[in-house]
């Protein structure tokens, strides 16, 4: 018996009325992006437990509580957690809306709050290199910087992929392949939100109990 059962749980796929070996096709394309995701994490938790082992490494240069600013890192959270509600209503307008001029502009919302994001991080790391903390000043700025530097890349190459949706989007309209990439991208950008989120907690609001300037 043909089941669209799968499919049919991500946001966007309307392909009831597609032959069946596009069907399974698309559950394939999703499936594997959910691998490269798995991968991803895994980068991650590496990167968490690097920081983790030379959060006490200071060599007599600041620590946490020095640096961290945990106001601008809770904006950024709150910018963060707000593209992930525009990402799902572009996941909504997908699925049930079909203007494509809402499906943009939820996309747009996106790209803005994404750059918003970078630029407050970028504005953190100047502050902090123009207060002597530098990756080369430690090993536990350095774990900082690979962290959350690692995070800000993969905004920056979702952001550059907004862009080549809403590229997408107005030549080719919302065919299955246009649906599919929008689907990767929001899976790509929700792990992104997952990840800022266990930064915050790991890294930031832990900052506000570890004592500064290390040994």
């Amino acid at each position: 018996m043909d089941s669209v059962g799968p499919q049919l749980r991500h946001a966007g796929l309307n392909l009831e009325d597609d032959p069946r070996e596009s069907r399974h096709q698309v559950e394939s394309d999703v499936f594997g992006f959910w691998i490269f995701l798995m991968s991803d994490a895994v980068i991650f938790a590496l990167l968490f437990a690097l920081y983790g082992t030379m959060l006490g490494a200071r060599a007599g240069g600041p620590g946490p509580a020095d640096e961290f600013k945990i106001g601008s890192a809770f904006v950024e959270t709150l910018i963060l957690l707000t593209s992930s509600f525009t990402f799902g209503m572009t996941s909504l307008c997908l699925k049930r809306d079909h203007k494509p001029q809402r499906l943009t502009l939820w996309l747009a919302l996106t790209l803005l709050l994404g750059l918003a994001f970078l630029g407050m991080e970028i504005h953190d790391f100047v502050t902090m290199v123009s207060h002597g903390a530098t990756a080369s000043r430690s090993a536990f700025l350095s774990g900082f910087f690979v962290l959350v530097g690692v995070h800000g890349l993969h905004v920056t190459f979702g952001s550059l992929w907004i862009l080549v949706m809403v590229a997408q989007v107005a030549t080719l309209g919302r065919d299955a392949k246009v649906k599919i990439n929008l689907i990767r991208l929001s899976l790509f950008w929700h792990f992104l939100d997952v990840i800022w989120v266990a930064i915050f907690s790991v890294v930031y609001l832990q900052g506000l109990i570890v004592p500064g300037g290390g040994s």
